[in-house]
């Protein structure tokens, strides 16, 4: 397992940045987790995470209900556990979630620069 990347938090606002949320992931998996799962391990909570939050989803905005019984959920905490799973990934496998999005806003930015100004369907 890579060490995650220092901690980086907004100098004029104090929020959390994803390098300090790889951080404090690490951290409560090393202190209160014991260890990570393997990451095939993770990789299967991930996808029972996104299945909650696709369900509420589907309830709260779609057109699915909820059954009689079924507890609503909130979005906030399902997108949270999402985003713990998928920083655990990260942390695992050596990845820098803002270098990682950072580069990877400059190609969409790159390769959509005129495609949705152009799509008559976005208007």
């Amino acid at each position: 397992m890579s060490d995650p990347p220092t901690t980086r938090r907004d100098e004029a606002t104090g929020e959390l940045t994803l390098a300090a949320a790889q951080e404090r992931v690490d951290a409560w998996i090393r202190d209160v987790g014991v260890r990570y799962f393997s990451e095939l391990t993770n990789l299967a909570q991930l996808v029972e995470e996104v299945g909650e939050l696709a369900r509420l989803l589907s309830r709260t905005y779609g057109d699915q209900s909820f059954k009689p019984g079924e507890a609503d959920g909130e979005l906030a905490d399902e997108l949270a556990d999402v985003l713990f799973v998928l920083i655990c990934l990260a942390n695992q496998t050596g990845v820098d979630l803002t270098e990682a999005l950072e580069r990877n806003l400059a190609h969409k930015a790159e390769r959509d620069a005129a495609r949705h100004q152009a799509n008559e369907k976005l208007r």
